[in-house]
């Protein structure tokens, strides 16, 4: 099936997301750790205590992926990308423990989301940005829904990773590039700091600052009106079901990085649509 063909193309994007999104469960579960541990060792050295050496070294390579409740070591044949789950019918084949769902369908969506990214841009520079962009925003997504987490580690470079895109005009020129981070960044600091003096309270961290000042480099500031109003629904939908469904506590706090994040991939897909859509039922 050749790759300059549409469906080649987007199959063989689809393959390699089932495989990034394998490794983006890693980045998921390992991050935050590695972070704690981080902030763990700065807190001892200002305490003038000597960093803790007693746990394991952690890192997105190592140690070995191993079932969390036995400790087996997980082999090449059971770390095949959602074909390996189904197999093991989700479960652990050294200790029969459940293997929690999660991780397949991430790497379902990882390779559904590639597959038409790739079918949608075309063999195109837009479609290498959209998969490097499609696969942060998921694993943002994913640790933001676990931690309340947007790790500078990811947002940052995929701040300037968007800048350098669009150096070259990849999804928009670079002026509007630029901006677009700027009014990313502050737009939310101001509402942040607004409910602040209002109430007394973060209503938001300062890594949503970050991603949509991300989203702002990537696609412009012209996209940033429909990507907060599309966040600002699919939150509010989202959080009124936890609440009625779920029964979820109207104080226990919804990270909004997720819906920020879905809001920026329909822009990147239909965001123009969208925008001249909304500015023809204005006019």
């Amino acid at each position: 099936m050749p790759f300059d063909s549409p469906g080649g193309l987007a199959a063989a994007a689809g393959l390699l997301g089932v495989c990034v999104g394998s490794f983006l469960n890693v980045v998921i579960h390992r991050l935050p750790q590695m972070m704690e541990r981080e902030w763990a060792a700065q807190c001892a050295e200002l305490r003038g205590e000597s960093p803790s050496t007693a746990a394991e070294p952690l890192s997105l390579a190592r140690p070995r992926s191993r079932c969390p409740a036995c400790g087996h070591p997980i082999g090449a044949l059971e770390n095949i990308p959602i074909i390996s789950f189904l197999l093991l019918r989700g479960r652990c084949s050294a200790c029969s423990a459940p293997i929690s769902a999660r991780y397949p369908l991430i790497e379902a969506i990882t390779g559904l989301l590639s597959a038409y990214a790739a079918w949608h841009f075309g063999p195109t520079p837009q479609t290498i940005g959209a998969l490097l962009l499609i696969w942060a925003l998921i694993a943002l997504t994913a640790i933001d829904f676990d931690t309340q987490l947007l790790p500078d580690s990811i947002t940052l470079p995929l701040l300037w990773l968007g800048l350098g895109f669009n150096l070259v005009g990849v999804y928009t020129d670079l002026p509007s590039a630029v901006i677009g981070t700027m009014v990313g960044y502050l737009s939310l600091w101001s509402v942040f700091w607004l409910f602040k003096l209002a109430t007394g309270k973060e209503g938001m961290g300062y890594g949503d600052f970050k991603l949509l000042a991300a989203l702002g480099a990537w696609l412009g500031w012209q996209m940033l009106p429909a990507i907060i109003l599309l966040s600002s629904v699919v939150g509010a939908v989202v959080g009124i079901g936890l609440i009625v469904v779920a029964r979820r506590g109207r104080h226990v706090p919804i990270p909004f990085g997720p819906y920020l994040a879905a809001a920026g991939m329909i822009a990147l897909f239909w965001g123009q649509p969208i925008t001249r859509g909304y500015l023809g039922l204005m006019s």
